[in-house]
């Protein structure tokens, strides 16, 4: 019964036009824009001190969309099916699994950020642990350790002889029963941080929005124009958020069954589950290119030394300008000045 089933799911094959050239040529074109992007922010945050959890937060989602970015001219070659099957081996065995933990270890820093803001902006004067810079690169390390130690199983576990059907190799034939198994836990797993995350980042941008909103209702300003500003930049955070991952997070458990219990799905099912599940993590890539647009709505100083870098000018800094300065911070502060 194992050889009818092993043979079953060899010969389920999968479209080579949409995996041979569609997907490579849309992850090239990813690859080219978040290399650009992200390497710029990366020139222009580390030029910045680390002077609040703000800006470490905001390093360390650079950091991860870079290493995400890396792994992109690998599954290229592999999907494209340039090379050897042992480069499809190897990136199923390392570059999959960094291209998949950056990416959640990405998604719990924004989570980070939003906690962060609302901490900053909402309660100003409360004094919480989670603002400590070192704290800050604390919880950062923490991250990185317990996400790269959840994925390290799904590495250690992916050693079986690869199956090699006409020239090529699925991943999950990789896997051990034991290494199937750890991968559908982890793949619910994440799907908690994903869904949790999101419900944080509402949570928080609401009560900041709110809190601007008031705050600009009681200098009798022009709280509408606050109020237009202010969820325009929630809804940058939070839509960008919600457009890339959400419909990823909705195919990926399908999809994970559909590897795990291989058996008892049709081919044709499979193969539907594996193109939705491709397309809706090319989606979720793309927030590589779009989270530097989050750095520019969040961070003022970012802007600045983004503006000057591009102008060829130097950077001119004023007394209400730093590093731990958002922009719905700076509009706070000048809504307090209109009030005095």
């Amino acid at each position: 019964m194992n050889t009818s089933h092993s043979n079953q799911s060899i010969k389920c094959e999968r479209d080579p036009t949409v995996i041979a050239v569609v997907f490579p040529c849309l992850y090239s074109l990813l690859f080219i824009i978040a290399l650009v992007l992200n390497s710029l922010a990366a020139w222009i945050f580390f030029s910045i001190p680390s002077t609040s959890t703000f800006v470490v937060f905001l390093k360390n989602v650079v950091v991860a969309d870079l290493l995400m970015t890396l792994t992109i001219p690998l599954r290229v070659l592999s999907d494209a099916g340039v090379g050897s099957w042992q480069l499809r081996a190897f990136h199923c065995r390392y570059s999959a699994v960094l291209f998949y933990i950056t990416m959640y270890i990405s998604i719990i820093l924004l989570g980070l950020i939003s906690l962060d803001r609302y901490l900053k902006i909402v309660r100003p004067f409360g004094k919480c642990i989670l603002q400590r810079v070192s704290v800050g690169k604390v919880v950062c390390g923490l991250v990185w350790i317990v996400m790269l130690s959840l994925a390290l199983p799904n590495v250690i576990l992916s050693d079986q002889p690869p199956k090699i059907s006409k020239g090529k190799l699925k991943c999950s034939s990789m896997k051990s029963l034991a290494g199937l198994k750890w991968q559908e836990g982890f793949n619910f797993f994440c799907q908690v941080i994903f869904w949790g995350t999101l419900a944080l980042m509402v949570v928080c941008y609401t009560f900041i929005s709110k809190k601007v909103y008031e705050s600009y209702k009681a200098s009798k300003s022009r709280s509408q124009a606050a109020s237009r500003r202010t969820k325009a930049k929630v809804f940058v955070v939070v839509g960008v958020f919600f457009i890339c991952f959400a419909p990823f997070h909705c195919t990926v458990i399908p999809y994970t069954l559909s590897q795990t219990r291989k058996n008892t799905i049709p081919c044709k099912a499979q193969n539907d589950i594996y193109i939705a599940k491709e397309a809706t993590l090319w989606f979720s890539a793309t927030n590589v290119c779009l989270d530097p647009l989050i750095y520019v709505f969040l961070c003022k100083m970012f802007r600045k030394r983004l503006t000057a870098t591009l102008q060829h000018k130097p950077l001119q800094t004023s007394t209400v300008d730093s590093v731990t300065v958002t922009s719905t911070q700076v509009e706070m502060t000048k809504v307090t000045q209109n009030r005095e």
